[in-house]
Parts: structure tokens; sequence; C-alpha cells
């Protein structure tokens, strides 16, 4: 039963887990550095690495000063 928790999970799965929708995930993978693995042509996520990225503050909203 622990395979099934430690499962590598979808855009749409951590959509769902965070209450955000896909274009705030893509946006968070290109600009905030949202852990994130390729797989493909698709991304896939860790449920613990995004965690911890989010408690670091990762999804905060930050001035965007790269133009």
């Amino acid at each position: 039963m622990a395979d099934i928790e430690d499962r590598w999970l979808s855009v749409g799965d951590i959509c769902t887990y965070l209450g955000v929708s896909n274009d705030t995930v893509y946006r968070w993978i290109e600009k905030q550095d949202m852990p994130a693995h390729r797989v493909g042509r698709l991304w896939k996520f860790k449920k613990d690495e995004v965690d911890v990225w989010v408690k670091a503050g990762g999804a905060s909203d930050k001035p965007d000063t790269e133009q």
C-alpha cells in the first residue's frame, strides 16, 4: 500500500491536490521552479517535493522581475 502513496502524480493530480488550475501549475514550473520532472511529454510530481516547495514559500505571489 505504501507504493500507492509514493506514486508519481500527474498535472491533474497535483492541481486537485493543491486546488489550483493547470495554468497555475505550468506557470509555477516555468517561473517559480516548482519541483517537476519531465517524463516524455508529460510532467510528473512527487507529493513530498511539492509539499516542501510550498512550505518554503515557492507558491507565494512573487513580483515578475524578469522583463
